[in-house]
């Protein structure tokens, strides 16, 4: 994908925050790796129930056992702490290079130095931030721009890092003058079953009686991944009664009127061999659930591209949070490459 990841033959030590649906699957993926290490996870969850999850969920349930408060897997020896603030971690014990906090709660800048001051060298967050951020990485975009002082790293999120490689491919063969992406989003930890009252009046609503309309902060974050496009895209949600998988609808304007649905279907075609193992093309009519299990952050929908009108088209293209795993342990790789680089220099 264009970034270089260098090996120093030293495991990467990871300490993770939250071990929700992200967080297993990143263990799940960093089990199946010789070069990282997650070394311990902080998490307010019994471990026996953990472990249960872990197992319910990967193909290779056999592979995770429990023995007292360490998780083990045939690359992994991991240290459960029954923690819950980024205050109250002290990662320094643990010697870890990176802590990826997996909550999607602690966006905030005041969460990320407290990582830091627990003896985090670097945190990775694995949403957008809620306020600042010292970069937003998307592999194969902006990974050779990182920089060894980088001390709170974003990977964006699912939509973000869809939207940024639909965008980036197709800007290569066309120009985009501005864009609407809405995605269709599952549902997700923090709307609740039934209607309860909440942050705000949609998401009081039960979550898997309704579509309930939301914002989303692609737009906001997207010049700071791909700079042209700041302030050019408007961007929403949907969340819909689906538990997994995810879509983008995504309306692109083009300053030119002779572009057909095949020409971009061709250009995502050959875009997507630069992006092994982060993006495809799928011709078939698939839906959400032909997603699940996938690495990939996103899979072009040929058969969802219309043209409407003279500068207008459509596309469509599905995800789901297993590809965000995958690609946050990039963006790690690409940081421990990085330092190794300069610790050699």
């Amino acid at each position: 994908m264009g970034d270089k990841i260098l090996s120093s033959g030293t495991p990467l030590r990871i300490g993770l925050m939250g071990f929700g649906q992200t967080g297993r699957q990143l263990f799940d993926l960093a089990s199946s790796s010789d070069d990282i290490q997650i070394v311990a996870i902080a998490d307010i969850g019994r471990p026996q129930i953990l472990h249960y999850l872990l197992q319910s969920e990967s193909p290779r349930p056999a592979d995770f056992r429990l023995e007292g408060n360490f998780l083990h897997s045939p690359t992994q020896r991991c240290r459960i702490m029954s923690i819950d603030s980024p205050g109250e971690m002290p990662w320094d014990i643990f010697e870890v290079d990176l802590v990826i906090d997996a909550t999607g709660i602690y966006r905030d800048e005041e969460f990320m130095r407290a990582h830091l001051a627990g003896g985090a060298p670097r945190v990775m967050i694995r949403s957008l931030p809620g306020d600042v951020i010292d970069r937003i990485v998307i592999p194969g975009i902006n990974g050779d721009a990182i920089d060894a002082r980088d001390r709170m790293i974003s990977a964006g999120s699912p939509t973000t890092t869809a939207l940024c490689l639909l965008l980036h491919i197709l800007s290569e063969s066309f120009v985009i003058e501005c864009a609407s992406m809405t995605t269709v989003h599952a549902y997700t930890s923090d709307q609740t079953l039934q209607d309860y009252a909440g942050s705000d009046y949609r998401r009081s609503r039960s979550a898997p009686k309704n579509i309930i309309p939301n914002g989303h902060d692609a737009g906001r974050w997207l010049g700071h991944v791909l700079p042209a496009f700041a302030g050019k895209v408007n961007t929403s949600a949907l969340n819909v009664p689906v538990q997994d998988g995810c879509m983008i609808d995504t309306t692109l304007v083009l300053d030119r009127d002779d572009v057909t649905a095949e020409d971009i279907n061709e250009v995502m075609r050959r875009g997507a061999a630069k992006f092994p193992g982060a993006v495809a093309v799928v011709e078939d009519p698939i839906v959400s659930s032909d997603v699940l299990g996938s690495d990939l952050s996103l899979l072009f929908d040929t058969q969802g591209t219309l043209k409407a009108g003279s500068h207008f088209v459509k596309t469509l293209g599905w995800h789901e949070t297993r590809g965000h795993a995958a690609r946050m342990l990039e963006v790690a790789r690409l940081y421990a490459a990085l330092d190794t680089s300069a610790e050699a220099a």
